[in-house]
């Protein structure tokens, strides 16, 4: 058999490697277009602060090593421009001589990938100091860009997974970094009410954050805003996201999906049943919601690779779908997502609710002991997972991943809370974050006790809300809740007398644990009309913090609360 792959990367490679192992006999000839066939483009933000301290470590493998290792044929500056279904042959260009080719295959493997978003619309969009980070070759162009005109002030176009993580390389890098968003967050993964801990955390590591504004115009040493601002930009790196390539496979009459990406069937086959697609270029089906949908990640693209292979020597696979599982880093903290979010399951009109606690991510006595804010979205009345999204200091990405292998065995509360996992005090605590949050979400689906979330408390403030902070006294005067009443825990049974039965009350401590003791106590008691506020103090002032220094406002606190 002779196997024709374009494009190489996480998806191309992978494709080229697994029908090697399958197939000693196999021809493999793969081309790819750019300068390298295999590298690390995950890891290329990383090279321009010197976590990575050289770019030339990002590639992992060159033409020889893919012959002399895996007898693969790899050719590197040679892009395929046409594609004959009909005789089963694509046209080769070389890109250094400029000779074109024909080539047979009897299998053929598209991962042509994605590219970044260069809006037309952007007057200046396609000056000398504006780039993209999509393989070795860019990283090298911006190396040697910053090193030639001593760039000190970047500004970064984007507050995803890439215009993060540029962000924040170049500001540990000591450059003065702005980051401008157009949604009124960074993350779209994360529900607002964490991606507000993100945003803390951008500011307090001197990063100019814009949100909910666009460039507009790249200018001299500038760029222009839809705000009308002038930020100061040496150096412009656009992030705001990636559209597949897909201009090989439509011109020879491959279909393409609703989302605009290549449209494969469940082994990865397109409407050519010789021609595969896989990676960035292809649409996927979210299994949650059945939709159509794009992931360009790394993990998604080698199963897809590795299916695809399957397929071609008669080898069977499973294919489930995507959930969206994603992590990422951000100075001090570490971020993660699985699923669906709010958003999503108010697009699809799901019935939900989600349990947000706040625990510590080990036992309090052990070093670097930190909170660690989950939120876990389910479905109401059957308690099915549906996502998760977490952010700390600690391992937020071992629970996400957690989280991720319930929803993918259509897991429930239940089988979350009864979930057995390993404990030692420097690694977790005994009821780990994960088991503790589907406690509270199986008291929020049994109706054991009501919530209000975070983003609900400054009209509970603005509107004199009945608020009873149960912290003790002490805690109570580093910082409170403007209108907030202090009735501590220790202190409520003595103090029935102050709590109203004739008006809602809403109730909070540090990171709602107590709190909801409390509200357990009053129900027992014959109080009907009491909230626990999720996420409590900690989570209000994570929340308020950066809108309140962004906009301006009046804090609805007297105190912010971050420990």
């Amino acid at each position: 058999m002779k196997i024709v792959v374009v494009g190489g990367v996480a998806g191309g490679a992978s494709v080229a490697a697994r029908a090697r192992r399958i197939d000693e006999t196999a021809e493999i000839i793969m081309f790819e277009r750019g300068e390298n066939v295999s590298f690390s483009n995950c890891c290329l933000p990383f090279a321009l602060s010197g976590i990575v301290d050289n770019s030339d470590k990002l590639v992992l493998m060159n033409p020889e090593e893919f012959w002399n290792k895996y007898r693969i044929k790899a050719l590197v500056k040679h892009e395929v421009t046409e594609i004959h279904p009909d005789k089963k042959e694509v046209v080769v260009k070389n890109l250094v001589t400029g000779e074109s080719y024909t080539e047979s295959y009897d299998k053929l493997a598209l991962s042509p990938g994605a590219n970044a978003i260069l809006p037309a619309s952007i007057k200046g969009i396609d000056r000398e100091n504006v780039f993209v980070v999509k393989n070795v070759t860019d990283i090298k162009k911006i190396e040697a860009f910053v090193a030639a005109k001593n760039v000190n002030k970047v500004t970064v176009v984007g507050g995803g997974f890439i215009g993060l993580e540029v962000a924040e390389n170049f500001r540990e890098a000591g450059k003065e970094v702005n980051l401008v968003e157009g949604l009124p967050q960074v993350m779209k993964p994360l529900d607002e009410d964490m991606a507000q801990i993100l945003h803390k955390e951008i500011i307090d590591n001197g990063i100019n954050l814009y949100l909910g504004k666009t460039v507009t115009e790249v200018g001299e040493g500038e760029v222009i805003l839809s705000s009308g601002e002038h930020l100061p930009a040496e150096a412009v790196i656009m992030a705001i996201g990636v559209a597949p390539e897909t201009k090989l496979a439509k011109d020879c009459g491959i279909e393409l999906g609703k989302t605009g990406a290549i449209l494969v069937n469940y082994n990865y086959q397109t409407n050519y049943p010789d021609i595969y697609a896989v990676g960035d270029a292809i649409e996927v089906t979210n299994r949650l919601t059945n939709d159509k949908t794009r992931l360009p990640l790394a993990g998604p693209a080698q199963r897809q690779a590795r299916a695809a292979a399957d397929h071609m020597f008669g080898e069977s696979h499973i294919n489930r779908g995507v959930i969206g599982s994603s992590c990422i880093h951000l100075f001090n903290l570490n971020v993660a997502n699985t699923g669906l979010n709010e958003r999503d399951c108010q697009q699809h009109g799901y019935n939900y609710d989600f349990a947000y606690t706040i625990p510590g991510d080990k036992v309090g006595l052990m070093p670097d002991s930190n909170p660690l804010f989950f939120k876990l979205i389910f479905e109401k009345p059957t308690g099915r997972i549906l996502g998760a999204q977490a952010v700390g200091k600690g391992a937020v990405d071992k629970r996400i991943d957690v989280i991720a292998a319930m929803i993918s065995m259509n897991a429930t509360l239940e089988d979350l809370k009864e979930l057995e996992l390993c404990y030692s005090p420097y690694y977790s605590t005994a009821k780990d974050v994960v088991n503790h949050t589907a406690l509270v979400g199986l008291n929020l689906l049994h109706d054991k006790f009501r919530q209000v979330p975070v983003y609900k408390v400054r009209e509970l403030v603005e509107n004199n809300a009945c608020i009873i902070d149960v912290r003790e006294a002490d805690e109570f005067e580093k910082g409170h809740l403007i209108n907030a009443v202090n009735i501590p825990m220790s202190q409520f049974r003595e103090r029935l007398s102050e709590i109203p039965t004739d008006v809602p009350v809403y109730l909070h401590c540090r990171s709602s644990q107590r709190s909801y003791n409390v509200i357990c106590a009053l129900q027992k008691l014959g109080y009907t009309n009491v909230y626990n506020i999720s996420g409590s103090y900690l989570g209000i002032s994570f929340y308020e913090y950066y809108r309140d220094k962004a906009e301006g406002r009046k804090p609805i606190v007297t105190e912010y609360n971050f420990a």
